[in-house]
């Protein structure tokens, strides 16, 4: 299951990313084994908080309790408004990346990611069951496309070959190690949903640990295969200047229908992200319509399809327009991550420190323990201050450069301080 939850359309675009912000390939492989290490410790501490302090609020319900009602309204609204919907338009340019690989003279990236969004969410606000069965597709297309990805770089590694690999057109310019750790735990993102698994586990706290051990390792060691057949095939900086690798590779590989192939599925894959976060976003929303005043028409219910529609049609239209200010950047998918970042590691790291006045109010609730502490949940919470330090120095780095879109991660802070009217009546 942990698996499952953190592998992601990340994987197949932000490599290209890391790349560019780095030497040497085995700094970054180095980065990746780190970004694993990380989302480790990430994990045991939102393993504690949600077996202690169980609720299917989530970050809600810890950081209501720990810091207040107006810190966990004022967290409702940054997942609405830049959390949830940014991730969706994130994604979304995945989709826009990899076919416009496949269609190289078609439309702009951002008309694929909208059409992406919109796809997906008329397909949920159909049913629940027409959104689930999707999904499952989804993921084995995912698991087709990873494995192909492997299998091309050990054809490649043997000799083997349908072309040669051409040289890129032109160099990005490095984005620093601090933002490539970003990009990295964008990819390992997950094992905050694998965390609530907790209470279903068997063998308690000892079998939680060792799942999440063995999930994450596994997940490591993927992606760690991912980005060597990425990094020693195609070369650091001929991946730098990819946004659609897993193309590039199958190309070189088994040539252009293979190509094709692996974009088409990549593409698959990314909608599976895009399907799952447009299922638990909506019904975040809807939950927070019934909670917030100003917010209750989200609270609409379509009880014959189990579907939030009013939630579902808002989250569309705001990652829509998300994606159409992204076509204003040179790169839409870093454009999103720099309008997203800072929030999410603000409420983290809000997250990790909610832990330690937890453990100094409720000492005595019982549920799992992290191991070594405070060592682990201190170390959580250094990688979240440092994230939030990285995602707003790359959002004052972009205000200062020519580039288009240099605005975006001003505009996600902004979102986020637009909601504070709402919170202020907030119990």
């Amino acid at each position: 299951m942990i698996v499952g939850i953190m592998i992601g359309a990340g994987i197949f675009r932000v490599p290209a990313d890391v790349a560019a912000a780095v030497s040497t390939e085995w700094q970054a492989l180095a980065l990746w084994a780190l970004g694993g290490l990380a989302a480790l410790t990430g994990a045991l501490t939102y393993a504690e908080l949600a077996t202690r302090f169980p609720s299917i609020g989530g970050e809600y319900h810890f950081l209501r309790l720990a810091w207040g009602p107006r810190v966990g309204a004022l967290f409702v609204w940054a997942r609405i408004a830049v959390m949830q919907t940014g991730a969706i338009a994130t994604v979304a340019f995945v989709v826009g990346d990899y076919a416009r690989g496949l269609w190289p003279n078609g439309p702009h990236p951002a008309i694929w990611a909208g059409a992406a969004i919109a796809g997906v969410t008329l397909a949920n606000m159909f049913s629940l069951e027409a959104g689930r069965r999707g999904q499952m597709l989804f993921v084995a297309v995912e698991v087709a496309a990873i494995a192909a990805i492997l299998a091309a770089a050990l054809w490649l590694g043997l000799g083997g070959g349908a072309a040669p690999l051409p040289l890129p057109d032109a160099q990005p310019a490095g984005t620093g190690l601090g933002l490539a750790l970003v990009f990295i735990l964008l990819a390992y993102g997950g094992w905050n949903e694998a965390a609530y698994l907790s209470a279903e586990t068997r063998a308690g706290g000892g079998g939680l640990v060792r799942a999440l051990l063995l999930g994450i390792g596994a997940v490591t060691l993927l992606y760690l295969a991912i980005n060597a057949a990425f990094l020693f095939t195609l070369g650091r900086e001929a991946l730098a200047a990819t946004p659609a690798p897993a193309t590039r590779l199958l190309e070189a590989a088994f040539g252009p229908a293979a190509a094709a192939a692996i974009a088409a599925a990549v593409i698959v894959a990314s909608l599976s992200t895009i399907n799952a976060t447009v299922i638990t976003g909506a019904r975040a929303m809807c939950a927070a319509g019934r909670q917030v005043p100003l917010l209750a028409p989200l609270a609409g219910w379509d009880q014959a399809r189990s579907v939030p529609r009013p939630a579902l049609l808002l989250q569309a239209l705001i990652a829509i327009v998300l994606t159409a200010y992204g076509a204003t950047a040179r790169d839409g998918f870093t454009a999103m991550v720099a309008f997203g970042a800072p929030v999410f590691w603000l409420f983290l790291a809000l997250t990790a420190a909610a832990l330690f006045r937890l453990r100094r109010t409720h000492p005595h609730t019982p549920g799992f323990r992290v191991p070594l502490y405070p060592v682990v949940p201190l170390v959580f919470l250094a990688v979240c201050l440092a994230m939030l330090w990285s995602s707003l120095d790359y959002a004052a780095f972009l205000l200062t450069s020519s580039e288009s879109g240099r605005h975006a991660g001003v505009l996600g802070v902004v979102l986020l301080l637009l909601g504070i009217p709402l919170i202020r009546n907030a119990r």
